[in-house]
């Protein structure tokens, strides 16, 4: 108890200075707030001053964390971004990355491990990515589209991925329970669009500002239930939270847009004010800073490592940029596919539990996804330049394009 009690008390100071940090860096570049996140976990962490140390209690409320953003990932995803072109080549982009990935993960470590490696390269951080495209006026241009259908793919199929591959079970028999889930959800997607919208929409309204909280304790309630049938699947909790996510915005997809707004305020005031910042900051606490420091090796493989996310998941990313788009927001396209973390962070700790990987090869994975969430969407967004006064280009429907 000795120990928790300064971590309960240094991780909300953290999670209060990262956005004074970020709004300060803001005069000179736009650095996502998780980067300062990470960084104070670190910092206040055993790797430097040692305040803050591991527990069960705050491990627990990370992985809310982390389940929570995943639902917002999934809740945030617009569906119209996987038809036609943008869609199609989203997709390709991705079983590109993930054949790539694995094939240079098992050149590095034949087996399992290779395969966690190869998840880890393919994946993109589409929670960290959307409130960029948001802030940047970005989510209703075609560069905002064929971003965000990259980022969900990029979510999506890694989970996907970990379910049948690292499931401790035959592949064929971990599809066949995995197909078992996705029969499941695909009957709460169902019942998502067959409920009495009207009337739950009125409740939901009704409860906005009293102490009923209705929507807020649905959300739980679905998040919980299917995060919990992912578990009882022996599938990875994540794609429960995704689904959970999908099915909310199915639910609410008619409500007016004032009391859907105000809905999403309420999810994203208890997901970026509380539990997704502890997510960050205790994956700082739990980073491995001294395996990286004790070789120069280890630590030059980091920036080598984001290279290679370039390579495999930034390039393909690529195919699905507008087809009217210039070499540079190309460019963007690629650097902000190659964006990656919680995926990361889930695979390589799945890696290090079940002792596939050393704590020096997830922190690398770690490192590099870290030092991509800091570098690449800066870069991206840096070369597409300020849009924002561009929205009326979501009129052109980039996913009717062929």
């Amino acid at each position: 108890m000795d120990d928790l009690e300064p971590t309960l008390f240094l991780i909300p100071l953290a999670a209060v200075i990262a956005p004074l940090l970020a709004r300060g860096a803001g005069r000179w570049a736009r650095v996502p707030i998780v980067v300062f996140e990470l960084m104070l976990g670190i910092l206040i962490g055993p790797s430097l001053l040692g305040w803050a140390e591991p527990s069960e209690f705050v491990d627990t409320l990370a992985q809310f964390g982390l389940a929570t953003l995943f639902f917002v990932a999934g809740s945030e995803i617009e569906f119209a971004a996987f038809r036609g072109r943008t869609g199609r080549r989203a997709v390709l982009g991705w079983l590109i990355s993930i054949a790539a990935g694995i094939a240079l993960g098992w050149l590095i470590a034949p087996g399992e491990a290779g395969v966690i490696i190869g998840i880890a390269l393919c994946s993109t951080a589409l929670g960290t990515l959307l409130p960029m495209l948001r802030d940047a006026g970005e989510l209703r241009t075609p560069f905002g589209r064929a971003v965000a259908a990259i980022g969900a793919i990029g979510e999506f199929g890694p989970l996907i991925a970990i379910s049948i591959f690292l499931g401790g079970r035959d592949p064929g028999v971990s599809t066949l329970v995995l197909a078992g889930f996705l029969v499941i959800a695909g009957l709460a997607i169902w019942l998502a669009f067959r409920l009495p919208q009207g009337a739950m929409h009125r409740f939901v309204n009704s409860t906005l500002h009293t102490s009923g909280q209705f929507a807020i304790r649905v959300v739980f309630l679905i998040l919980s239930g299917l995060v919990a049938l992912s578990i009882l699947f022996d599938l990875d909790m994540l794609l429960g939270a995704f689904t959970a996510g999908i099915v909310w915005r199915l639910m609410m997809r008619d409500a007016d847009e004032a009391d859907r707004q105000a809905v999403e305020s309420k999810i994203e005031g208890v997901a970026f004010g509380f539990l997704v910042p502890i997510f960050f900051i205790y994956t700082g606490i739990t980073f491995d800073l001294a395996a990286l420091l004790a070789t120069p090796t280890m630590l030059l493989l980091v920036p080598g490592a984001v290279i290679v996310l370039l390579i495999v998941r930034g390039i393909p990313s690529m195919l699905a940029a507008p087809h009217d788009a210039s070499a540079r927001e190309r460019i963007a396209v690629g650097l902000l596919g190659a964006t990656g973390l919680p995926i990361i962070v889930a695979v390589t700790a799945i890696g290090v539990d079940e002792e596939l990987l050393t704590t020096a090869q997830a922190a690398v994975l770690v490192g590099a996804g870290m030092l991509s969430v800091l570098l690449l969407p800066l870069i991206g967004m840096t070369l597409r330049g300020h849009r924002a006064d561009l929205v009326e280009e979501s009129t052109i429907d980039d996913g009717d394009r062929v």
